[in-house]
């Protein structure tokens, strides 16, 4: 069932008025069955593997909780891992390694005459589990926590399974910790939980709504430049590559952060608490900046779990850049199995590095620049702890906005291009000079409106830099509040795009 969907736009709303006519103790039993009738929209088989994981985890869970120390603990662990990462594995991995390895044996049997040992490669005509990749980092997270002694071990299985299939963040995150979800859980089934806030359901609704505003009115328009361009590598040069590449990153942006605004009004109309996920990344001034607020609850996931354990940057400083390495690569992959996904990880992971490496550098640079200030600014300005002139702090902040930008742009080439070939393709096209703005399917109109959106949403962005958007419609005099969602609901309407368009990481 996809948010943008008339289906969900019934199944909503009667979800939320039977959970508020319902006594709160037993409001987990209407949240577990509609979170499984979310998910059997799709395909009703694929409900067996949610809840493999969670019987699985459950009883390893309770097991762990029952043995003191690592090593009694670890074997349910080992299964936990087993289970969720072998059938990740297999449903959305098997077939892209199994590829793989084919086309690697067929080189090296044509390269140095080793033999074929992978002539014919075995597919899985299996289709992917929508979100699975989202609910699998979220149940092992919980098995994890509890194995390191970080959480109790869950005793109310109906709770947990709750936690694991919670229907606004099961197919797209964000990736929730038991330790965040799990007591929110609890308290409303114990009944000193919350009732009907208005506040909460209006701060809820308006996220929601803009949530929508990004996916329908923005990313939707703009996919169909993007799809136009990147469908067909080669057949468009210079200008419509290059704004069909800025397009997508933009696209993706509205589509994913959409769908976790989404995702966390609707929980937060009944009343839950879930992590912010997206905090306007494009005006990071790093790559490492950018990291730290986009895909948030992915990106710390990867650092709890995978970092740290690796060593982080308590090491060598090689071995810090190989940790950083081999975590970006490994988030690439989580993305997708496909090589273009790897090495758009593999590439964010060197942007990180080559960043760090050049930092004394460029910081060095900077400085300089701000002594060699003509004197007569000094004088107006004065100088700040750390950076000299405020306008030359300003100026770096600005360069970095803008190559941070444009680096984030060009790896998403190989993100969205359905092949390294087609990839290379792409980059050479956009290296041609000449085209025009428009392609076929995208008027004039289409440019207008779509660039008009962004601006829009870019003010907001500025808008929100003091506190998030539904807390600042919250300050503001009724009319100019209701005045925003008439825009947003008007912009909706008269320019969203209705074809139902699944959201870009339910791929994932």
């Amino acid at each position: 069932m996809l948010f943008n969907s008339f289906e969900f736009l019934v199944f909503f709303p009667l979800v939320v008025m039977a959970y508020f006519a319902m006594p709160a103790r037993y409001r987990w039993t209407l949240l577990l069955a509609a979170s499984y009738l979310f998910y059997a929209a799709w395909k009703v088989e694929y409900l067996a593997l949610i809840i493999a994981s969670t019987l699985v985890d459950f009883w390893a869970g309770r097991q762990m909780a029952r043995r003191d120390g690592p090593s009694a603990r670890r074997p349910f662990l080992l299964v936990s891992l087993g289970l969720n990462l072998g059938l990740l594995g297999t449903f959305k991995y098997f077939n892209f390694f199994s590829e793989s390895f084919r086309a690697a044996s067929a080189y090296l049997n044509e390269a140095v005459g080793l033999p074929d040992l992978f002539a014919d490669s075995l597919v899985l005509e299996v289709l992917l589990p929508v979100g699975i990749s989202f609910y699998t980092f979220q149940t092992l997270s919980y098995t994890i926590d509890v194995y390191r002694g970080k959480k109790e071990a869950e005793t109310h299985l109906g709770l947990f399974a709750l936690y694991v299939s919670f229907f606004p963040q099961l197919v797209a995150g964000p990736i929730e910790r038991s330790t965040q979800l799990m007591p929110q859980f609890r308290a409303e089934q114990q009944g000193v939980g919350h009732g009907f806030d208005y506040a909460r359901v209006r701060s809820g609704l308006t996220l929601m709504l803009w949530g929508f505003f990004k996916k329908l009115v923005i990313a939707d328009r703009l996919a169909i430049y993007v799809q136009e361009v990147y469908g067909a590598p080669g057949a468009y040069e210079g200008l419509p590559v290059l704004l069909a590449t800025y397009f997508f990153t933009i696209q993706i942006y509205c589509d994913f952060s959409g769908y976790s605004d989404i995702a966390i009004g609707a929980a937060r109309v009944m009343g839950y608490d879930l992590m912010e996920n997206f905090r306007r990344p494009y005006f990071s001034k790093s790559i490492g900046e950018f990291w730290r607020r986009w895909h948030i609850s992915l990106s710390t996931w990867f650092k709890d779990y995978v970092y740290i354990p690796l060593g982080g940057n308590r090491v060598a400083r090689w071995r810090w850049y190989v940790n950083l390495l081999i975590v970006f690569t490994v988030s690439g992959l989580w993305h997708g199995a496909n090589w273009t996904f790897v090495l758009w990880g593999a590439l964010h992971g060197v942007y990180l590095v080559v960043s760090l490496v050049t930092q004394p550098m460029r910081d060095g640079l900077w400085n300089g620049l701000a002594r060699a200030w003509p004197a007569g600014s000094s004088a107006a300005a004065p100088r700040t702890a750390g950076w000299g002139l405020p306008s030359v702090r300003r100026l770096r902040d600005f360069v970095g906005i803008v190559v941070t930008f444009n680096l984030i742009a060009a790896a998403f080439i190989m993100f969205r291009s359905a092949s390294l070939g087609d990839a290379a393709v792409m980059a050479e096209s956009l290296l041609q000079g000449g085209g025009g703005l428009l392609v076929a399917g995208f008027g004039s109109g289409d440019f207008l409106l779509a660039v008009g959106s962004i601006v829009f949403m870019e003010l907001v962005h500025l808008w929100e830099r003091s506190a998030r958007l539904e807390d600042q419609l919250a300050r503001l005099a009724w009319p100019l509040r209701w005045a925003f969602y008439y825009v947003l609901l008007g912009g909706i309407a008269l320019f969203g795009v209705f074809e139902a368009q699944a959201f870009i990481y339910f791929q994932f």
